[in-house]
């Protein structure tokens, strides 16, 4: 970041100075004198600027602007990292979960057991940013088997604000699906995860299977949501970290996308 700033700054004075130089070739050019406060200046004026830069592209991440993306920009490292392990990141998380607690306490369940609320797990109930933080915060391309690897430590502390909504969701009587596309192969381990993280009950946990590998994150949820609308359920609630968590066929009711700029899955 600092050799990025170092470069951006005497690219500009070089141009001042070839300037100058090339406005009258009879003079030498005047020295350069810089002061500290004028380095200073600059350095705060990139700063400001490589912010609004990496804001710009996490908002076009989160409102899926985006063609899809295998890693953050190499100069948003920094920006993804401040914002992840600080206050932004926390402060989104529950703005999502208020929202999403707010819009179901209003509704009106039919009570036949058949109003469901769907859940992704990873970075939704489970967060793995003790894996990215080992990992460029996604400046890395993804590997499946190094993050399979993590999955089956099931260290993944729970997502404290969606924990607080998923068990509000279950005092009020909604089916709760998790829907993930983790391997069926880590069914153990996902169980034991989440129940050690605090999620001790669901209704159905379904995950690939060996005749849905391959199949883009999209058109594997829109599938098993179908099934659930044909077998009578109304799916009046998703979160979720993706949009392939959220669109596609038979959408819920209401969807909750929660921030994720590290990783995008199609």
């Amino acid at each position: 970041m600092l050799f990025l700033k170092l470069f951006l700054l005497f690219s500009l004075f070089s141009f001042t100075f070839s300037h100058d130089a090339a406005f009258n070739p009879h003079l030498l050019p005047r020295p350069l004198i810089i002061q500290p406060e004028d380095i200073e200046t600059q350095f705060e004026k990139l700063d400001d600027e490589l912010n609004l830069h990496c804001t710009s592209w996490r908002f076009s991440v989160e409102a899926n602007n985006l063609n899809p993306w295998k890693t953050i920009p190499e100069e948003c490292q920094g920006y993804v990292k401040e914002y992840m392990t600080g206050r932004g990141y926390k402060l989104d998380l529950e703005r999502v979960s208020s929202e999403a607690g707010v819009y179901a306490k209003n509704l009106e369940l039919s009570g036949d057991g058949k109003d469901v609320w769907i859940f992704d797990i990873d970075e939704t109930l489970l967060s793995n940013l003790p894996y990215y933080i080992e990992h460029g915060y996604g400046l890395e391309i993804f590997d499946p088997i190094e993050f399979d690897k993590w999955v089956q430590k099931g260290m993944a502390p729970a997502i404290e604000p969606s924990l607080k909504l998923y068990e509000k969701i279950l005092d009020l009587g909604f089916k709760v699906f998790l829907l993930t596309g983790r391997n069926e192969k880590h069914r153990s381990i996902t169980v034991e995860n989440l129940t050690k993280a605090g999620f001790r009950r669901w209704d159905k946990l379904i995950l690939r299977d060996s005749e849905q590998h391959g199949k883009l994150a999209v058109v594997f949820k829109s599938e098993k949501r179908s099934e659930m609308v044909e077998g009578g359920y109304r799916i009046v609630g998703n979160s979720g970290d993706q949009w392939s968590d959220l669109l596609g066929a038979d959408p819920s009711r209401r969807s909750f996308k929660l921030p994720n700029p590290m990783y995008y899955i199609p």
